[in-house]
């Protein structure tokens, strides 16, 4: 599998996800914006990388560390914590 079709499969599954968190069927909702999906994401036990974030938004790396600084100057804390394979994962405290 390329790097595309894991990108695609990546997008699916967030949308999936976040339509399934809110119980909505996801054919009869507009499309989830980039900031729901990657608050989905951070809201995640396990966190997101900045990888993860980037395959389903297709930000590049300056984009995807520049949001997680807005949604720290709003207000909302994010624990950074590191995985076992040595990734650097974001999460929203709760």
């Amino acid at each position: 599998m390329n790097i595309i079709e894991q990108t695609e499969l990546s997008a699916a599954t967030a949308t999936t996800e976040v339509a399934a968190s809110t119980g909505t069927p996801t054919a009869l909702t507009s499309p989830i914006t980039k900031s729901a999906a990657v608050t989905k994401l951070l809201s995640r036990n396990k966190g997101a990388t900045l990888g993860e974030i980037m395959a389903i938004t297709h930000w590049q790396p300056h984009s995807t560390r520049a949001f997680l600084t807005g949604l720290r100057k709003k207000g909302i804390e994010l624990l950074r914590e590191t995985r076992s394979g040595g990734e650097t994962s974001y999460r929203i405290d709760r």
